[in-house]
């Protein structure tokens, strides 16, 4: 038995496009991930909804947009392996995605990295706070 939370059944993540959901960290704070499928096992992987190079969400509510097995940035089009979280084009070239720790068993998905708590299914709740937790002022 697989030692996690269950995020939801591995039918449930599409072949093309993402499963958003959002966990909490260490720190309370409210993050998105994405399930994506992979032809890796097992079957699908878990990304933080975020690219690195400009802090834009991949998946706005209605999954990200994938292409031959990557995901794409809809800002710069930079292509993110599914598998791997590596880029290696566009203004995001030579990153890599953070990723979160599943588990699949019996069908179903599993939230398992100790960093994170499942919180739902679906985008974070909105905030009309600052962007920051930082603060300073100038």
């Amino acid at each position: 038995m697989v030692d996690g939370t269950k995020i939801t059944d591995l039918e449930s993540v599409p072949l093309l496009g993402s499963y958003l959901f959002t966990a909490e960290d260490m720190f309370t704070n409210e993050e998105e991930v994405i399930l994506v499928r992979c032809d890796d096992d097992p079957g699908v992987e878990a990304w933080m909804n975020n690219c690195p190079h400009e802090s834009q969400r991949f998946d706005r509510g209605d999954g990200a947009p994938m292409r031959d097995g990557e995901i794409v940035c809809p800002k710069h089009g930079s292509h993110f392996d599914a598998c791997t979280g590596e880029c290696d084009n566009g203004e995001a070239a030579g990153t890599t995605l953070p990723d979160v720790d599943i588990a699949v068993e019996d069908g179903a998905v599993y939230l398992t990295d100790d960093d994170y708590t499942y919180l739902h299914a679906g985008p974070a709740a909105e905030d009309d706070g600052p962007g920051s937790t930082s603060h300073l002022s100038f």
